[in-house]
């Protein structure tokens, strides 16, 4: 394995160990050290490849939200002609997969909104850029369903795709407190099965 694909090897296992150990302990439960450790890479090596703990973070966020708009196009690129079914069964996913992990976690970004979304001017724009990306693919699945008949017309579709990531947020939230998916599956039954619907 060359120098170059062994650093972003290693740049890789960084970000999805930062995923794990930022879920599970936060930003500030989460020690360089305990990053380092779990992926062997030595301490110094660590500036090379970000610069600082706010900077991983920050690189951490887009990392996580990855796999979630890669999940979500999927769904959207396969919709056979139903958007609003489309962007259903991606929740459906999401719900399945959170009641597996016996709701732990939650999502990462909800996470740090709390903790650092006020504190850290980097991580800050890195959240309103996942949040963002994550934002306009759901708009983007409505505006087609709304083309499909199935979404009401009279709500913009990026107003409407803005409150199911409002929502879901919340959601998340009280799932973590109730160890339920009901607040989840209420979310969704709600805004997609009701209020989002023609």
């Amino acid at each position: 394995m060359g120098t170059k694909s062994q650093k972003q090897f290693n740049r890789e296992n960084l970000l999805s160990q930062g995923v794990a150990l930022l879920m599970r302990q936060g930003y500030h439960g989460t020690g360089l050290k305990e990053i380092l450790d779990a992926v062997q890479i030595p301490k110094g090596s660590f500036y090379n490849y970000f610069g600082s703990k706010e900077r991983f973070a920050a690189e951490v966020i887009q990392h996580y939200i990855e796999p979630f708009i890669r999940q979500l196009d999927g769904h959207l690129q396969n919709q056979d002609g139903d958007a609003l079914a489309a962007i259903k069964r991606y929740f459906d996913e999401l719900i399945a997969a959170l009641e597996q992990g016996n709701f732990q976690g939650g999502c990462l970004l909800g996470n740090l909104m709390g903790e650092v979304g006020d504190t850290s001017d980097l991580c800050r724009a890195s959240l309103q850029e996942a949040v963002r990306r994550y934002r306009d693919l759901l708009m983007q699945g409505l505006l087609t369903a709304q083309r499909q008949g199935t979404v009401r017309t009279d709500k913009p579709a990026e107003a409407m795709a803005d409150l199911l990531v409002n929502a879901w947020q919340g959601a998340l939230l009280r799932m973590k407190i109730e160890q339920s998916s009901e607040p989840l599956k209420q979310c969704c039954n709600d805004l997609l099965g009701d209020y989002f619907k023609t």
